[in-house]
C-alpha cells in the first residue's frame, strides 16, 4: 500500500511539473525573499484575520520594491508575477484583460457583474452601462447622498465626548442606504437599524469570499460543499439575491403600468435600475438575472469600497489637524454659517478636501490589489516575459509608494501633491483602478 501511495504523490508533483514548467521558469527569474512552501506556496502568510492578509499583501509589495518592480507570490500551485512598477503595468493592463481565475469565487456571488465577468461578456455590457453613469445622472443623485449625510452626522453626533470609536459601522449603514437609493430606488435604512439583514448578509459574503481566494486548500467545490462555510455563504446570498429580485420585479411592473409608486413623482430622478433597464432595452434588453449581476456590482463598489475610503479618509484628517483644519476652513468659505445640503456645484469648489481624498487613495487604497490573467507570452520592458498561465496581482498599494516615481515622501500624507505638483507617468496613481 506504502508504495500506491508513494506512486500518486509521485505522479501528482511530476504532472505539477509539467503543468507549470514554463511558469516555473518565469519565477526562477524573478527575485523574492519570502519563504514559499511545498504545495502551500504563501498561502500560509493568509492564514489569520482581515488585518493579516493585508500585512501579507503589504509585505508582498514592499518585496517588488526591494527587487525593483517585481516578486513571486504562490497559492498552492497558482503562481501570480507581483507587480508594482507603472510601466510594466501600462503594457500588462492594456494586453491582458481578463481577470485571473481566483476571481470565480467572487462570481459564485456576483455572476457575471462587470467589473468579474469574461471580457467577451463585460464588453459589450459596458456599452450599456456607461451611458447611465453621465454627470448628468450622477448630478441628481447628489441630494440622495447628501440627505443620508445629515443622517449620518446625526448618528455620529450621539459619540460624542465617549471617547474613541468605530467608524465602521456608521459608514458601511451610510453607505448601504445610499447606493440602494440611487441604485434600487429603496430606502433599507440601515443607518437606524442595529442588524440590517441585507447589510449583514452582503458582509458575510464579502468576508467569506475574501477568505477563500487567498487559501487554496479550500478552492475545490466538492472540499468547499462540506465545511460549514459553504453553508453560511449560501444562506448569506439568498438574502441578498431575494432582496434585489423582488426589487427589479416590482419596478418591471411599474415601468410596464407607466407608473411608479405613490410618493414618487415625475421631477424625481430615475434610479440606476430603472436606466438600466431602459438602456438595455426595456422588456426586450437585460433579463432580470443580469439585472442582478449588475446591480450587485455597483451594490460592490459603491458600499464596501466606499465605506473602507471613507474610514481612511477620516482617519487621517484626526491624525493630522493642521489638515483638518484646513479643510474646514475651505468648508466655511463654501458654506459659511448654512447648514444647507451639499450640491454637485459645492463639491467642484471644495478642492483641497478633493486632493485629501486622493492622497488618502494613494495611501490607503481601498482595493489594494486586483488580478488578472496572462492568455499568451507577454514581454514585460523590464525585460522579462509572462508565459500564458501566469496570474499578475497588480499591487496598487505598492505602486503607489513606489519610491521610483513617488520619491523620498511616498510614505508621508501631503494632500498638497495633487494640486501643486504634476503627478507622476500614466498607472503610477491608481486609487480609481484606472478603469480595471
Amino acid at each position: 500500500m506504502l508504495w500506491l501511495v508513494l506512486l500518486v504523490v509521485t505522479l501528482g508533483f511530476t504532472f505539477r511539473w509539467f503543468k507549470n514548467r514554463r511558469i516555473l521558469q518565469v519565477a526562477s527569474q524573478i527575485k523574492c525573499d519570502i519563504k514559499a512552501y511545498p504545495l502551500l506556496g504563501h498561502a500560509y502568510l493568509f492564514i489569520g484575520g482581515g488585518e493579516s492578509r493585508m500585512r501579507t499583501f503589504e509585505r508582498l509589495g514592499r518585496e517588488a520594491i526591494k527587487n525593483g518592480g517585481l516578486t513571486n507570490m504562490w497559492l498552492g500551485d497558482n503562481y501570480f508575477t507581483v507587480v508594482v512598477d507603472p510601466v510594466d503595468l501600462e503594457v500588462i493592463l492594456k494586453s491582458s484583460l481578463e481577470k485571473d481565475d481566483v476571481m470565480r469565487f467572487a462570481r459564485n456571488l456576483i455572476g457575471n457583474g462587470t467589473i468579474f465577468a469574461p471580457v467577451s461578456i463585460w464588453r459589450p455590457r459596458r456599452k450599456v452601462l456607461a451611458p447611465t453613469f453621465s454627470p448628468k445622472n450622477l448630478n441628481n443623485f447628489v441630494k440622495i447622498f447628501s440627505r443620508q449625510s445629515s443622517v449620518l452626522a446625526k448618528q455620529l453626533q450621539t459619540e460624542a465626548g465617549r471617547g474613541p470609536f468605530s467608524l465602521w459601522k456608521y459608514l458601511t449603514s451610510y453607505t448601504m442606504d445610499s447606493v440602494c437609493e440611487t441604485a434600487l430606488g429603496v430606502n433599507v435604512n440601515a443607518q437606524k437599524k442595529e442588524d440590517e439583514p441585507f447589510l449583514k448578509a452582503f458582509e458575510k459574503c464579502s468576508i467569506l469570499i475574501a477568505e477563500r481566494m487567498v487559501q487554496p486548500w479550500l478552492y475545490a467545490d466538492a472540499v468547499y460543499k462540506l465545511l460549514p462555510y459553504h453553508d453560511a455563504f449560501e444562506k448569506s446570498k439568498t438574502v441578498i439575491c431575494d432582496f434585489i429580485d423582488k426589487i427589479i420585479k416590482s419596478k418591471r411592473i411599474a415601468i410596464k403600468e407607466n407608473k411608479d409608486d405613490a410618493n414618487k413623482n415625475s421631477n424625481d430622478s430615475k434610479t440606476f435600475l430603472e436606466l438600466l433597464i431602459e438602456g438595455s432595452g426595456g422588456e426586450r434588453g437585460y433579463s432580470d438575472q443580469e439585472l442582478q449581476e449588475e446591480t450587485l456590482v455597483l451594490a460592490v463598489a459603491g458600499t464596501d469600497t466606499s465605506a473602507v475610503g471613507a474610514s481612511f479618509t477620516v482617519s487621517m484628517l484626526a491624525r493630522y489637524p493642521a489638515v483638518q483644519e484646513q479643510v474646514y476652513k475651505e468648508l466655511v468659505e463654501v458654506f459659511g454659517d448654512s447648514d444647507r445640503l451639499v450640491t454637485a456645484e459645492d463639491l467642484l469648489q471644495l478642492k483641497y478636501l478633493d486632493a485629501v481624498v486622493r492622497e488618502t487613495l494613494r495611501l490607503y487604497p481601498p482595493v489594494p490589489v486586483v488580478v488578472r490573467k496572462i492568455e499568451k507570452d507577454l514581454e514585460l520592458p523590464s525585460g522579462i516575459t509572462l508565459v500564458k498561465g501566469c496570474g499578475v496581482l497588480v499591487h496598487i498599494w505598492g505602486t503607489q509608494r513606489n519610491p521610483r516615481y513617488w520619491g523620498d515622501q511616498r510614505k508621508q500624507f501631503r494632500p498638497e501633491r495633487f494640486p501643486d505638483t504634476p503627478l507622476p507617468p500614466s498607472r503610477c496613481f491608481l486609487g480609481f483602478n484606472s478603469g480595471i
